[in-house]
Parts: C-alpha cells; structure tokens; sequence
C-alpha cells in the first residue's frame, strides 16, 4: 500500500480487527527485531480543549484515526544490551482535517557493563507530535519536537555501596511562530552517593542541577523576558523493597528555582515525587503517586508552573488473556507571575481526570484494547483559559510480528 493511500484509508473499529486477525501475525521475524502494526480511533468531544463559556464557530467534537507501524529492537551484545524502538504514525481528523499529522518517535539505549565494577546508560530519543491543546486552543496545527540525549555511568567501589553521576540533555521545539516563545533547551547534571541493601533496596543522595534557556524571548510591549533559569536540588533517593508486595520509590528534597530576570519569580522549598507500588494479590496492583515540582507550560504568557497533585491507577488481570484498569488523577498548578505585567483573576488553575480501560490479548501476538476518560478543569485567567469538560473514547488493536 502506498504511502498516499494510507495517508486517506478510514478504519472501524471492525475493520481494524479483521485487518489484523487476517495477517500471520504469529511468525516472530528474529530475537532481535520485532516489527509491530496497530491501528486505533479516538473520540473526543472537547478535542481543541476549549473553555466551557467561549464560543466557537465550528464543532468541538471530532474523531481521530491512527496507522501505526515500527520496530522494536533487543540485542544483546556481549556484557552490553541495546534495546530500542522506531516507530510512525498517521493521524487524520474527521473535522479538523487541517491538524493531519505524521508523527515520528525514535529512541535507542545502551545499557553497558566494564568489569564488575562500571555500569550505566548511553541514549537518545527523538519525538514529533502534536502538541496538547490544554494551555493553547488553536485550531491551527503544531507539532512539538523533542530531542533527547542522555549519559550516566555508576561506580560500584564496594559491595554495599556505589556511586554515580548523570547528563540528560532535552530539547523542545514548537512548529507554530506563536508558540515558538517556548522553543527550549533543558540540560540536567547530577551526581549521588547509594548504600545498596542486601535486600535489593536502595537508599541514596543526588545533587542535581537543572539549567533551562529560552530560544526567543517573550515581549510584553516594551519589556523583553529572560525566562532562562537554574534550579538546584538535593534529594533523596530511594528504592525501598518493602515487602513482597509493596514498593516504594522516594525523589524528593529541597530545590532552590532561580531567574536572571525578575527576581521576584524565584521559588524555593520541597519539591519532589514519591512512588508506592502494592501488589495484594497475584491479580491485582495499585499505583500511587504524590508529587510537588515544577513545570514548563506551553503558553505564551507564562512559561512554568509548581505542580501539586496525585494519582492513584488500579490493575486488574481478569484472566490469562483479559486485564481492566482505572486510573484517577488530580493536580493543581500555581503559574508564575511577571513582574510589571497585570493578570484578572488567581495565578492558579485545578486539574482533574480519570480513565478505565479494558485490554484482550486475543493471542499470543494481537491485542484489543478500548478506553474511556473524563477530564475536566478549573481554569485561571493568567493563561488565558478557563472552565472545561471534555469525555472521549479509544479503540485499538495491535499486532507484534
């Protein structure tokens, strides 16, 4: 099939699965690559995210529909093992046909071993997609990439004890010139000391630094922003095996956010996000998650936010072949405020949303899935946004080779 044809083909939901069920999806190619299809259709009846009392000349409601295919990739190499994924995908609106996209996702990681002693991680990852609509309601498409390189090494110098440092290097650009104001580079060192448990925990100390600098500078009339910014952090870092059944996963400290222009944005405090996995049954699994941080927004009147929430997701294997799952998650954002520059209303927005979902493994190689979610959040002014409610559904088949 070519190309333009896939570019125009429109999947059911029953087409997609004869699709599938009618190739030979049992022969896996080799060891090493594992080549994938999935096809899916989404509903959404608030697709561009737009406030509950704005009024706008078109439908808010539209279909999508996803092609999917790509690779994955596990080759070990020697002591090394390199694992990997590339993937692409067409996306086409049954409405909003102008936000047609072609997505890309490519992502390879090293994981290397010398000696008994010197391990750690060598990657990278490139994304294109569209970029959410919560903090910028346009019906106009843009396309968020991201480019990813990361490094870290450990140097395990006693049996109990080892220590580490890391580099982590994103970049994020923005296809619309509106949103090109957050165009930017985030670079993330750290360095940390870990006293390995004979029991498989772990309990650490990490110093990190967060630098972040912006390509195009806002303005507001006269005034010209520096939104660049450090942030440094010292936190603990931990993996407790609390039993059998229950995990605890700790990153969480003091972080001290600084500005070199307006001062009067700079943050300090707790900051952080704490992880418990429990598993009662061989059935059943929760999730927790609680957290502080901060965080960019993709707007082009503020550029970060102190995020406060948490989630908590349920895993239900019904069988062999069926699992359930449920999730719910809620967060408040608090946005910074520029100094000279007047915002309506509280510098603050509450987000809430929740999904359910059911996934068949039809067999060894094909699995079915359908969703339904519920978003809905109080907005702020400051951002331009407001009150919103928005409910879909997903289908999805896919099919590993």
């Amino acid at each position: 099939m070519s190309s333009h044809s896939l570019n125009r083909l429109q999947f059911s939901p029953l087409a997609m699965a004869v699709l599938l069920f009618s190739g030979s999806a049992s022969a896996q190619i080799s060891d090493t690559i594992h080549p994938f299809v999935s096809l899916g259709y989404t509903y959404d009846d608030n697709l561009l995210r737009l406030p509950d009392d704005v009024s706008f000349d078109g439908q808010r409601s539209d279909r999508a529909r996803q092609a999917q295919a790509g690779i994955l990739v596990e080759r070990p190499i020697g002591r090394q093992k390199l694992t990997g994924y590339a993937k692409v995908t067409r996306v086409t609106f049954d409405h909003l046909d102008q936000l047609d996209y072609n997505a890309k996702d490519v992502s390879a990681d090293l994981a290397w071993e010398l000696g008994n002693r010197l391990s750690g991680h060598l990657g990278g990852l490139y994304t294109e997609s569209l970029t959410p609509f919560s903090d910028y309601h346009v019906d106009e498409r843009n396309l968020r990439t991201q480019r990813n390189a990361h490094v870290d090494g450990a140097w395990r110098f006693h049996p109990s004890w080892q220590v580490r440092g890391g580099y982590v290097r994103n970049k994020f650009t923005y296809e619309l010139q509106a949103q090109s104001v957050n165009d930017r580079t985030e670079d993330l060192a750290e360095v940390g000391v870990d006293y390995l448990a004979h029991s498989g925990s772990r309990v650490g100390l990490v110093a990190r630094r967060l630098e972040g600098r912006y390509d195009n500078p806002r303005r507001f009339g006269n005034i010209v922003l520096d939104d660049d910014y450090t942030q440094d952090e010292l936190k603990l870092n931990v993996n407790w095996l609390l039993s059998g059944v229950t995990q605890v996963t700790v990153l969480a400290g003091y972080a001290k956010r600084k500005h070199g222009f307006f001062e009067s944005r700079d943050s300090s405090g707790a900051n952080g996000r704490i992880s418990v996995r429990w598993s009662p049954t061989g059935k059943l699994s929760f999730n927790a998650d609680a957290w502080r941080e901060f965080a960019a927004v993709e707007n082009t009147l503020v550029t970060s936010s102190l995020n406060r929430g948490a989630s908590l997701r349920a895993t239900w294997n019904i069988s062999s072949k069926l699992q359930a799952t449920a999730s719910t998650r809620r967060e408040n954002r608090e946005f910074e405020e520029q100094t000279n520059v007047v915002f309506n209303g509280e510098a603050r927005d509450r987000i809430r949303g929740s999904t359910i979902g059911l996934v068949w493994a039809a067999t060894k190689s094909i699995q079915l899935s359908a969703s339904a979610f519920h978003d809905q959040r109080s907005g702020a002014a400051i951002v331009g946004n407001g009150d919103y409610r928005a409910n879909g559904v997903s289908l999805n088949a896919t099919a590993q080779f």
